[in-house]
């Protein structure tokens, strides 16, 4: 079939058995070719072919709402729903999106870039539709990471109480990035293997088959279901939230989904659908990826597979020397929210995997775990994605910065980040972070200030200390475990106080801008704000005394950032400056690359050169 002739789902009811497996395998190709060129969410897609074509099989979109928790999986349901012509443009900008848009298509219903918002979601506008007196079905499609987060329990435990009625796709593969963890994990792969039920279940499946038509099979087979749930499914989780269960369901098997979805479809209440899928399903290495490799991919050679990169990356390297502290530090432990492999964990966890602790997607509990090892003398580092860590702002704020206890907060991806677009975007934290007392924000501009900034948190070890660094690679370089940073101190790039212009930059923008300053040889001053907080007090009332026109470059929010808070600063002593700013306006940024996001947030650095060009004419002229 010619997927880009897809106009919208209606087609698929009219497919045979045999003609649904066709289709599966076209779309799995597409997925491959289409994905490995321009990259994104590649195994989660490649799962779930099955269990989205059956969806619109028994499920009439959009009167029917499909919910996909985070969201990064609905490229089938994408292709179903018309939009295959579109997939050269995946994630590009004004292209395609890489999760589900309000605004592509009327058949995507929620949006979202993070986990476990689903069933709250779903419960929302199910309640929404009783009390309009609609109908349609809400039907929230759920990870077995997501399904273990504490939002996600919160809306089963709400789901059970009320009589409006939500189906939840619990899409169970075992896996959430890499391999999940924790109790729940456990019993979801006990169902899968458990001998009880699966000889219940082709009992069951055996009666289901007899008919196709929902109805009559839920009569039918009525006295058996009763019989299965008494002595199965009475002993699921689930089942003390007050809610159905059926499964596990053979992700892969159309029958299986479309027998399942149907019975689900004729039901009265709230049900859970356990469907057990592969991830990566088609695609050998990422079938057999254990690490989360082919989770999100950059474009590859599919025929060949991802070739690991030699070079460093800032995850890498600051894990690294974490790993290197903890040889001699047995206090030291790191902690992550199910990202061992994005935060270049694996090596700690296989060394130390007593210090170690893969707590899964709970970034609530991660911080507040750090909070009690840390109040039990312990020193944690715990490394979150810069979008991910405002779920734990709350734990920041109260269990860990009111108590002032010390720890390491890594806060990776900060900065655009790019093709994962507004969801993803590591550019709030500087502002929501820099309001909370006791911490110390921290950003490196090399690999090399970097671990002076680990070191000095793990020496002084005194205070919540925060570390942002960025995506992307960069030169490693060698440092001591002795060295260290005075706590706010900026640093002085290039300093001439008769210049009066100076550049105040942090990270990698310090580097970026020291070469636009060599290649043009302007005759400016540059300060590497390595402290975000504190700051360094003594160097901006020295600006001030040397008469300093000052240009704050950050490509991070300007709202509550570091020039509004030099503004304040000099505001409050009634010290006039002229500040020029640098940062993203009150708006979300789209996705796309980050030099062609830069420019169109007028925050590159043709934009910062124009302004200093501005400025030295000014001067010059006066």
């Amino acid at each position: 079939m010619n997927l880009e002739k897809i106009k919208n789902p209606e087609f698929i009811k009219q497919l045979n058995i045999e003609e649904l497996n066709d289709l599966a395998q076209d779309i799995r190709q597409f997925l491959i070719e289409n994905i490995s060129k321009t990259g994104g969410h590649f195994s989660s897609n490649l799962g779930i072919v099955e269990l989205t074509m059956a969806l619109h099989y028994v499920f009439e979109s959009p009167n029917d709402k499909f919910i996909f928790d985070v969201g990064h999986q609905s490229y089938v349901h994408k292709i179903l729903t018309g939009r295959a012509h579109e997939f050269k443009n995946l994630r590009q900008f004004n292209g395609l999106s890489g999760f589900q848009k309000r605004k592509e298509s009327i058949h995507d219903q929620w949006e979202a870039g993070h986990s476990s918002t689903a069933i709250s979601a779903g419960i929302g506008m199910a309640v929404a539709r009783d009390l309009n007196h609609d109908n349609g079905e809400v039907i929230c499609i759920v990870g077995d990471g997501a399904i273990m987060s504490g939002e996600s329990f919160e809306a089963l435990n709400y789901l059970g109480s009320i009589s409006s009625k939500v189906i939840v796709i619990l899409n169970d593969n075992d896996m959430s990035i890499s391999r999940n963890v924790g109790g729940l994990s456990n019993f979801l792969s006990d169902m899968r293997i458990s001998t009880q039920y699966n000889n219940a279940k082709n009992n069951y499946v055996t009666f289901l088959n007899k008919s196709s038509l929902g109805k009559k099979i839920y009569k039918i087979t009525k006295n058996m279901k009763d019989h299965i749930k008494k002595n199965v499914m009475d002993d699921t989780i689930f089942s003390q939230f007050g809610l159905d269960y059926i499964g596990p369901v053979n992700g892969h098997d159309f029958r299986d989904l479309i027998n399942a979805f149907s019975l689900a479809h004729d039901m009265k209440h709230s049900v859970v659908i356990h469907v057990h899928t592969i991830k990566g399903k088609g695609y050998e290495m990422a079938e057999n990826d254990k690490h989360g490799l082919y989770h999100g991919v950059a474009p590859f050679d599919y025929r060949k597979g991802i070739i690991q990169s030699e070079s460093s990356s800032w995850s890498s390297i600051i894990a690294s020397h974490i790993e290197k502290r903890m040889k001699f530090d047995k206090d030291i432990v790191v902690i992550t929210p199910a990202m061992i492999s994005g935060s270049s964990l694996n090596q700690i966890f296989e060394h130390y995997p007593e210090r170690s602790f893969d707590v899964g997607i709970t970034e609530e509990h991660a911080m507040t775990f750090a909070a009690g090892l840390s109040n039990a003398h312990k020193k944690p580092y715990i490394t979150i994605y810069s979008s991910f860590i405002q779920r734990a702002y709350d734990q920041i704020n109260h269990d860990i910065a009111r108590m002032n206890l010390p720890c390491l907060i890594g806060i990776d991806r900060s900065g655009l980040v790019g093709a994962d677009g507004d969801t993803h975007h590591g550019v709030f934290d500087i502002s929501f972070l820099s309001a909370i007392p006791h911490l110390i924000i921290m950003t490196p501009k090399d690999a090399l200030e970097a671990k002076k900034m680990i070191n000095t948190a793990f020496l002084h070890f005194n205070a919540p200390y925060v570390l942002r660094f960025p995506k992307g690679e960069t030169c490693n370089q060698e440092c001591s475990f002795n060295e260290t940073l005075e706590i706010g101190t900026w640093e002085k790039i290039i300093y001439n106080p008769e210049n009066q212009l100076t550049i105040i930059t942090y990270d990698q923008k310090v580097n970026q801008v020291f070469q636009l300053i060599q290649e043009h040889h302007l005759e400016i001053n540059l300060i590497n704000a390595r402290f975000i907080k504190p700051l360094d007090k003594d160097m901006l009332n020295e600006l001030y005394y040397t008469h300093q026109n000052i240009i704050v470059y950050e490509t991070d929010m300007l709202i509550g950032s570091l020039g509004s808070q030099i503004a304040h600063y000099y505001s409050r002593l009634h010290m006039y400056m002229n500040i020029d700013y640098f940062g993203i306006d009150d708006h979300y940024t789209p996705q796309g690359e980050i030099k062609k996001l830069l420019e169109i947030e007028s925050i590159s650095l043709n934009h910062l050169l124009k302004l200093i060009k501005e400025k030295l004419d000014e001067k010059r002229k006066s």
